[in-house]
């Protein structure tokens, strides 16, 4: 509530809240007095000829609940942000908790990671606690995008290959964790010319992998493809540094054949990989990156051991 814009916004809110526990007070004393509407003690009211409702009072044990539970309440909102922006004499947050409790949780895992943090990614990797660390990490932070055997889908990269857009080091793969990724592809269509310029420059792309193709178009695009070059190279075969990926192979990030091509070089595309490091520690990101790097290198130990 402290987020409000307006100052008044936290007085309403807390004026409102302390008025309705007030009100439920005074409900409570003038429904607990007891009135005779009729000489029966009912209140006059009659139902299928004989049913009367009478105007018993309210049942002490259930009084002195509802006194209590207002009584709670008002030590709660005394204690414990309620009233508006007011935080409370605890001065407690759920933000402030769970920091504590985050760092108390590093705390107790630091001699964990401890124990791998001088270790090279090669080592660990075949490192059974190390490698079963890793995959739960993965599980947990990676596995939304690149998929649960890490195999990614249409616009998520597939990890378990040698395909690499920003390079598969493992400092390149710690640095991509932690720092995240922007790979953007501008469009190109009007550099390239016209719509037939962008249909054989689609072909010259993929003759470039030996795909199926026009090659007549491909051989009419290789000179417009000089566009391209500043980033995927002369030969196609990518830049690391900037992301760009190697388009003389068979992996197709964000789909394959000409018309994803075409696509792809009218309408561009920018992919971005979200950077870990304020979300996990250095020694996890460590431990991480050395799971990632194995996935793509056949060094994964069996796991199984309990991180």
């Amino acid at each position: 509530m402290s987020d409000f814009f307006n100052g008044g916004w936290s007085i309403y809110i807390g004026a409102a809240t302390i008025i309705g526990l007030v009100a439920c007070l005074a409900l409570l004393v003038i429904a607990a007095r007891r009135r005779v509407m009729a000489g029966d003690n009912t209140t006059g009211h009659v139902w299928d000829e004989d049913l009367r409702e009478l105007n018993n009072p309210l049942p002490r044990w259930w009084m002195w609940l509802f006194v209590l539970t207002v009584l709670f309440a008002g030590a709660y909102l005394a204690l414990y942000p309620g009233l508006g922006s007011r935080q409370g004499s605890l001065d407690w947050s759920s933000l402030s908790q769970y920091e504590a409790e985050k760092a108390q949780a590093l705390a107790a895992e630091a001699p964990i990671y401890a124990a791998f943090a001088d270790k090279p990614a090669t080592q660990l990797a075949r490192d059974p606690k190390a490698m079963a660390i890793g995959e739960r990490l993965f599980a947990n932070n990676c596995s939304g995008c690149h998929g649960a055997d890490a195999r990614g889908s249409k616009g998520f990269p597939n990890l378990t290959d040698a395909d690499w857009l920003w390079g598969g080091a493992p400092e390149r793969i710690e640095e991509t964790i932690a720092q995240g990724r922007t790979g953007n592809m501008p469009v190109m269509a009007p550099a390239v010319g016209s719509a037939e310029d962008v249909h054989n420059v689609a072909n010259y792309v993929l003759s470039l992998s030996g795909s199926p193709h026009n090659s007549i178009a491909a051989a009419a695009g290789k000179s417009k493809f000089v566009v391209c070059a500043a980033c995927h190279g002369a030969e196609g075969k990518g830049n690391p540094a900037l992301g760009a990926p190697n388009l003389s192979d068979k992996v197709w990030l964000h789909g394959w054949g000409e018309d994803a091509i075409v696509a792809m070089v009218s309408n561009g595309k920018t992919n971005v990989m979200p950077a870990h490091a304020g979300r996990l520690t250095q020694p996890q990101i460590h431990v991480l990156a050395a799971y990632v790097w194995s996935l793509s290198n056949g060094t994964t130990a069996p796991t199984g051991v309990a991180p």
